[in-house]
């Protein structure tokens, strides 16, 4: 690890970094019941806020949006408040707050939603995925597919759910469109089979994408949203096919999103470095980059080989909210509980210890 590379500053959008780590989103499924966050994610994000760009877990933009059981929304005057208190706590912390904002599309179902309704996806095809329910695993069912009058009402649910994220205080906002869920279907061909405006070419296939982020980047400023984008990804029963077919996707909706002057795009990194270094020589702003598996001494590898600015940290972070110290100072790393990672209390959320100090 070069150590001088992470330490740099860095502006980012409308923030100002000390560095070039930050947290990266990682769902943990401890709202409260109605999606309001509690004081404990409040204390959560406030423990880990010296990472500097705190990046939320996944927030659904409308009830539609949500898939797992207690997760956190931003669409209610209750959820704003919630999330205020989060901003509060982050802020007094030093650090700066963006919410992702996640819709999962067919990634869900009916008993995990407060409407009860069918999950609705680009086209009627199920993700064939185990779905934890209060009742136990069940298969996520055939989604209904959204009409264009739909898919309009969605766009204004993610500019609403934007305005009422900077409402609560955020900084900024991340869109999700990544790891199988709402967005990253309508860009796959295996589970967008539309032969509308949304469907069918690369540049149908991109559309939604790019409506969502003109209309979020409208609402807050350009220089307050972030995107993720995970190209091959094959979470949530996604194929989108061989590597030529997936460059030639990809590098489209960048170039398009690139003109829209976003404070970031987020990647979540599966390997194809050819790629990525094109979206490096496209993209005007920041790159933040995440892959699976880095060893500590990995973690400022992408921003050595220039392909990256920032790097979140997942579950470093999560097991360390004083990760920023531990790695400067060559300090021993807390180990993830496994068990720990979904729903419950304090238990492997905010019980990690920091370093003992003398």
């Amino acid at each position: 690890m070069t150590t001088s590379s992470l330490w740099q500053p860095f502006t980012l959008g409308r923030v100002e970094l000390a560095h070039r780590l930050a947290l990266a989103p990682m769902t943990r499924s401890r709202a409260n019941p109605d999606g309001t966050p509690g004081p404990l994610t409040a204390r959560y994000y406030g423990q880990r806020a010296s990472l500097g760009l705190v990046i939320t877990e996944g927030v659904q933009p409308s009830a539609d949006g949500q898939g797992y059981l207690n997760t956190p929304g931003i669409y209610t005057p209750e959820h704003v408040a919630g999330w205020r208190e989060v901003a509060d706590e982050v802020h007094a912390s030093g650090g700066a707050l963006y919410i992702q904002l996640m819709h999962v599309g067919r990634v869900s179902h009916p008993d995990n939603t407060p409407h009860h309704r069918q999950p609705v996806a680009p086209s009627a095809i199920s993700a064939e995925q185990d779905m934890f329910t209060a009742t136990g695993p069940q298969k996520t069912p055939v989604p209904r597919e959204l009409s264009i009058d739909d898919i309009q009402t969605t766009i204004v649910d993610f500019r609403h759910a934007a305005a009422s994220a900077i409402a609560a205080g955020a900084d900024g906002v991340e869109i999700h469109g990544a790891n199988g869920y709402l967005l990253h279907q309508f860009l796959s061909p295996n589970a967008n089979h539309r032969t509308d405006s949304y469907g069918g070419s690369v540049e149908n296939r991109s559309r939604f994408v790019i409506e969502v982020a003109r209309a979020v980047a409208e609402e807050i400023g350009a220089d307050r949203v972030g995107i993720r984008l995970s190209p091959s990804m094959p979470l949530g029963g996604i194929d989108e096919g061989d590597t030529e077919q997936v460059r030639a996707q990809y590098r489209h909706l960048v170039g398009e999103l690139a003109g829209l002057n976003l404070a970031y795009l987020h990647l979540h990194h599966v390997g194809d470095d050819e790629l990525l270094r094109s979206f490096r020589d496209t993209w005007p702003t920041a790159v933040l980059v995440v892959r699976y598996g880095r060893s500590r001494e990995q973690i400022s590898d992408d921003i050595d080989a220039g392909l990256a600015d920032v790097a979140p940290l997942g579950r470093f972070a999560l097991a360390n909210p004083d990760i920023v110290e531990r790695l400067r100072t060559g300090a021993p790393l807390n180990e993830v509980d496994p068990t720990t990672l979904y729903g419950g209390g304090e238990a492997g959320y905010t019980d990690y210890p920091a370093l003992t100090r003398a």
